[in-house]
């Protein structure tokens, strides 16, 4: 693994190399390793270790950035003089500020030390091998052949790392592994799945997942076709997931300020159900993720949204700067640099990468959401989800690997999945009942903590052919 002391001797001889007013330099990579199966079957191990170092340098508020995955001189030579030819020949950027120190005052606060967090890097997840992968796929496919089915899937792991370090002295470092399990059971006409993500691979039961995803595809066999229309809807956590993940980008003040957030002239009013609370908090013990952002600064734990009131944006320090300056200024909350920049030069500003749902007063299990429920739908995950309205937060895509009718508070039998257009903002307005907030990985969006949720009126428009 490259080691923070082997970093900041790459970024001294980057300092020594460079000519630029200002230097900044953000190091990542890591080894990875995955275990693919199909057909029952291992087909596919790999494994990758690499790291690269990106350059940025500043000319006078110009601003280049190049990368390489090479540390000798001559390459961090020729990565250096890259990133300066580019500086030179952009426009002067206003907006440009200086790379910060680990004492910046109003432009923002140094990164909390790593101690603060609670441990990212676990020595069993680091130390996986083949071998051990291959036995969990080996007690996935036995119980897929229990039950008569064709499990594919994945098994893999890495540990990675993440710093910054810049010619005004700041230097910041985290590590961490991960480990993921995905895996779907097919059956001729049904089919079922489940996805866990951790730092920890010891959080994972790659058996417990399979016996699930197995249950769900047993059970959804025979699909009956139930007509499109409005209906109380159970969501699981992944579902729940891949449909708020597309509200996130939408917190940063840089999409306000190009007017494509959907928060554009709702900040501070009730946009949501009051039982919907949002935080985004980077040293939840279920999180993931380094405590700083693209520029070294500690991400500040903030409640975004306050019993359905949208509290709070996100700002990258020079997004707050140009925010004040602005015509939204009185308008928008809270104006502050709050460590959720990406590295710049970027398109997005910043966003939150940490979400947690708050718990509800009186959480619910999903068997007991079920069991309240006189007629409705059990959603397992969804996917190829794309946004219609913007502003309006309407999303289409199709529920798949689980979809349940329920009727009398029991799970009757399984469904042809349908097609959904549904409006986020009136979704997360609508839910009667919540679990308990899980950290949850899905497919079309990052891992959050987040719960299952029973929803009325959510709007099926079509059913599919499978």
């Amino acid at each position: 693994m490259l080691t923070r002391d082997q970093a900041a001797d790459i970024f001294s001889r980057i300092r020594k190399l460079a000519t630029a007013d200002e230097v900044e330099s953000l190091f990542y990579g890591g080894q990875s390793a995955l275990t693919r199966f199909a057909n029952n079957t291992i087909h596919q191990n790999m494994a990758e270790e690499n790291y690269g170092v990106s350059v940025r340098t500043v000319f006078g508020g110009r601003t280049g950035r190049a990368t390489t995955n090479k540390f000798d001189d001559e390459s961090l030579r020729n990565v250096i003089k890259a990133s300066e030819d580019l500086a030179r020949v952009q426009e002067p950027d206003a907006d440009l500020l200086p790379v910060p120190t680990n004492r910046n005052g109003g432009a923002g606060v140094p990164a909390r030390a790593e101690s603060a967090l609670p441990s990212r890097h676990f020595e069993r997840t680091a130390a996986l091998t083949p071998a051990q992968r291959a036995e969990s796929v080996g007690k996935i496919v036995s119980i897929a052949q229990k039950h008569k089915l064709t499990a594919a899937g994945i098994f893999s792991s890495a540990e990675t790392v993440e710093g910054i370090m810049n010619s005004r002295g700041l230097s910041e470092w985290h590590t961490q592994t991960s480990a993921e399990i995905s895996i779907t059971m097919l059956a001729p006409d049904s089919s079922g799945w489940q996805k866990s993500n951790s730092p920890n691979a010891a959080s994972l039961n790659a058996e417990r997942l399979a016996e699930i995803a197995a249950k769900k595809a047993v059970e959804s066999a025979a699909p009956r076709e139930v007509q499109p229309g409005k209906y109380t809807v159970i969501l699981e956590p992944a579902a729940v997931l891949d449909t708020v993940g597309f509200a996130f980008y939408d917190f940063g003040g840089l999409a306000i300020l190009d007017q494509r957030s959907f928060l554009s002239n709702r900040i501070g009013t009730k946009l949501f159900g009051e039982n919907i609370s949002i935080w985004d908090d980077v040293a939840h013990p279920l999180q993931s993720g380094s405590p700083f952002d693209g520029e070294g600064m500690h991400r500040q734990k903030l409640q975004l949204v306050e019993n359905g009131v949208v509290k709070r944006l996100v700002y990258a320090r020079a997004t707050a700067e140009k925010m004040k300056r602005s015509e939204h200024a009185g308008k928008v909350g809270l104006i502050e640099a709050t460590g959720h920049g990406f590295p710049i030069p970027n398109e997005i500003g910043e966003a939150p990468m940490n979400i947690v749902f708050a718990a509800p007063r009186d959480p619910k299990t999903v068997e007991q959401m079920v069991a309240s429920t006189e007629r409705g739908i059990l959603v397992t995950r969804l996917w190829y989800i794309r946004e219609v309205d913007p502003y309006e937060k309407i999303l289409t895509g199709m529920t798949r690997d689980g979809t349940f009718l329920v009727e009398n508070g029991k799970v009757v039998c399984g469904i042809r999945n349908f097609r959904f257009n549904q409006s986020l903002i009136e979704m997360l307005s609508n839910v009667e009942q919540m679990s308990a907030p899980v950290r949850t990985s899905g497919e079309e969006s990052f891992d959050m903590v987040v719960p299952a949720i029973k929803v009325r009126d959510f709007n099926f428009t079509e059913v599919t052919k499978f």
